[in-house]
Order: structure tokens, then sequence, then C-alpha cells
């Protein structure tokens, strides 16, 4: 095999709480993530000149080797001392720094494609374990489906398929500093509400969609919204129009709604397309591994 092609899946956080801050300046986290089906694609082609190289199909997007593709490449690469190289060809959908871990399913599917591509052999458990070194939402990227994320992240611990339902995400046109939300995270951090991470996970496991979407919640809405007030615009565009729950994902700016049924989400993305609030939209569905 001289190439593969490979789907990275983006995804969204149905609850999000930050429990506390470390001495290193990490802070430690409890979260239900969330695979849902809008991917990158991505081709990547063994190369004879031992070099790793990358192109995408957004100009903007450094391809140098501050990418995650080249870092994830190039850390099996380097590890099993192999003497080809890749090359990486990107087609990006997944909306960029939009709280949708799109850098890091990026890199964790670079993992899966070289293992395979070289044959490495390494189970998922061990590419889990080298993608922490890329970033904290790598391996949760590799595992996919529904999970409890803890620490800063990376402690993962699977969960029952989330309800099936259609779900909207929409991105508007603008950009959120990580950094800056954290930082004003920590400013208020004794005052902010804390979500119910345990009554999300029952919520889950009983399966009902309207109860879970009466317990989401993302702690980072209370600093975010206010720097962009945008992002509580579309959550209520949701709602108008049917949602039976919107929140903001990660650290912003993306939404996203969840519907009973596709008819009443695709008039609510009818209606979010005409409100101009947003700069991309998808229907689309969760994603389950198992």
């Amino acid at each position: 095999m001289d190439s593969i092609d490979v789907k990275a899946l983006a995804k969204i956080n149905i609850g999000l709480d930050v429990t506390g801050i470390r001495e290193d300046g990490y802070h430690e986290v409890r979260m239900i993530m969330q695979t849902v089906n809008l991917f990158d694609k991505l081709t990547v082609k063994k190369v004879k000149d031992g070099t790793v190289s990358m192109s995408t199909n957004l100009k903007f997007l450094p391809v140098d080797d501050d990418n995650l593709c080249i870092k994830a490449a190039k850390l099996l690469i380097n590890e099993f001392g192999i003497k080809e190289g890749v090359e990486i060809s990107l087609e990006k959908h997944i909306p960029v720094a939009a709280g949708m871990a799109g850098g890091s399913t990026d890199g964790a599917a670079i993992l899966f494609a070289v293992n395979n591509l070289f044959n490495l052999g390494l189970s998922k458990k061990d590419l889990m374990d080298r993608g922490v070194k890329l970033g904290a939402d790598v391996p949760y990227c590799i595992m996919r489906g529904t999970a409890l994320a803890e620490g800063i992240g990376e402690i993962l611990s699977p969960l029952p398929p989330m309800i099936k339902c259609p779900v909207l995400i929409a991105k508007p046109g603008i950009s959120v500093s990580t950094k800056q939300v954290y930082q004003s995270l920590d400013a208020r951090f004794d005052s902010v509400k804390h979500p119910d991470i345990d009554q999300l996970i029952s919520d889950i496991k009983a399966q009902d969609l309207k109860a879970l979407c009466s317990h989401m919640g993302n702690v980072l809405e209370e600093v975010t919204i206010p720097m962009h007030p945008i992002i509580s615009d579309i959550k209520q565009n949701m709602m108008d129009h049917g949602a039976v729950g919107s929140m903001m994902s990660g650290s912003g700016p993306t939404v996203f709604g969840f519907f009973e049924d596709n008819k009443t989400a695709k008039a609510a993305k009818e209606a979010l397309t005409e409100s101009g609030m947003v700069k991309q939209l998808y229907l689309t569905t969760l994603f389950n591994n198992r």
C-alpha cells in the first residue's frame, strides 16, 4: 500500500466543566465528548526521499512543523526509524479554531494513517498513548464516540452511545482565543455555574434527549458569550426554530443544536441561513463507533 485515505471527525462537548487550575497552568476538566459526522478528508502517500510535506485547500493554514499533521507523522516516522517519508493532502471542512478539535482530529487521523501505511502494528491504545504527546484532545479523537474526559482531557472513560438525533452545527464569522477565554474564567472562577456532568451521564444512559438538553452546560459560555454575544443569538435562533437544546462547543464560537427530527432541523437550518449570523453551517448526525 502506497497511499491511504482517512476521515478526521469533529467533536462537540455535550457538557464541559472546569474543576480546578493546576500549578503548571493547565486546567482540570470534566467533559462529555461526542464525535459528529462532520469531517476533514486526508490522503497520505509514501515518498521515497524521506521528507514529510503537506498541502491543504485553505491557504491560511500553516503547513510547516507547527501543524499537528506534520508533528504526528514525524512522531511515528522518527520512533520507528522509517526511511521513507509522507506527503499529506488535507481537505478541510471542520471549522477552524472553533471548539471542535479540528487540528487534534487531523493529527489523530495521521497517526492512524501512518500506522496502517507502514504496517507498524500499533493498537488503538498504543496510538492514544502517543497522541497525548501532541495534545490533550488527540487521544479522544483516536477513540471517538461518547466519552467522559477528565484530567486535562486525556483521561478517557467510554460512555454508552449518545441518543440518536439530528445535530445542527453553526459557526459565526469570528474567532475566539482559547487562551483569553481561560484567562477570563480564571479571573471569576469562584462565581461561575458548574454543569452537573454526572446528571448528563445518567441522561445518556436513560436515552432521554429532553432531560439531557435541560441539563447541558458549558462553564466557558459564561466568559465567551459576554465577549461575543452573537453566540447567544445563534443559540436563541436554534431554540426559536425547534431545537430541544443548544449550546456552545468547547471555548467557542461554534454552536450546536439537537433536534427530535430531520424536518424541524432542516427548517432551522434554513432560518439560520436567512439570518446571516453564521459563516459555516452543517446539518449532520452523531457518530457512534460501537
